[in-house]
């Protein structure tokens, strides 16, 4: 072998190692990039924007895949986990879905009942009033014949009632003495004691009208006793 063919071997050679330590650095890279990013899981991200209070339903949901090092350790990864859950507060779309963002329907506890009376939908819901707040229930009566606006009086029949559900608008008929018109409604759903539950299904049946009013989130003081019936006379 002369010199020219011992430097060609040589070439290759270097050729060779050249390229094996190429590739020995390409495996490198992608095992540290593996290392890093780690193998892909599922999660959801959800499809639009969820009110508070919002049953959750699967079709509200997307799948999606992303590395496990980067999913947070709330994220919910099985969509059985939304099964009788409601969204703690507005689920923005695009989000990813986290457990921390969805909380238990109400349920009744021991002693409890459930009702669901139509309530006006303007005077009664007016689209403040969700699953899971408290309420206080107020009923208006008409005065006897004869007594007029001085017989009528307002009452608080429950207080601090729980709100389980809020069904849709319902047309309804209002019909009195005068006249016959159509106006909206909505099924609302409460949880209630037995005591409670019939005052509130006397109301229903014998108020002019039953009106709803939202008790401020983490208020526990009762209304006093001498404040549950209104009449125009104690404002004189």
């Amino acid at each position: 072998m002369n010199s020219r063919q011992r430097r060609g071997v040589i070439l290759l050679l270097l050729s060779v190692l050249c390229a094996l330590g190429a590739f020995a650095g390409v495996l490198s890279v992608i095992s540290d990039v593996n290392s890093k990013v780690g193998p892909e899981v599922t999660a959801y991200r959800i499809k639009g924007d969820i009110k508070p209070y919002t049953p959750l339903g699967t079709a509200q949901f997307e799948k999606i895949t992303m590395p496990e090092r980067w999913l947070p350790a709330t994220a919910v990864t099985d969509l059985r986990a939304t099964e009788g859950k409601i969204a703690v507060t507005t689920l923005k779309a695009g989000s990813l879905l986290q457990s921390d963002m969805i909380v238990d329907r109400p349920a009744l506890e021991p002693g409890q009942q459930e009702i669901a009376i139509m309530i006006d939908a303007a005077t009664g819901v007016a689209g403040k009033i969700t699953p899971g707040a408290t309420v206080n229930i107020y009923a208006t009566f008409a005065g006897e014949r004869g007594t007029g606006v001085q017989g009528a009086q307002s009452r608080l029949i429950v207080a601090g009632a729980r709100v389980l559900d809020i069904g849709k608008l319902t047309p309804i008929s209002d019909r009195d003495d005068r006249a016959s018109s159509r106006t909206e409604a909505v099924p609302v759903t409460f949880a209630l004691s037995a005591t409670d539950t019939q005052r509130v299904a006397y109301a229903e049946s014998f108020a002019q009208h039953v009106r709803l009013a939202l008790v401020a989130p983490g208020s526990t003081t009762p209304p006093d006793p001498r404040d549950r019936t209104y009449t125009l006379d104690k404002d004189k």
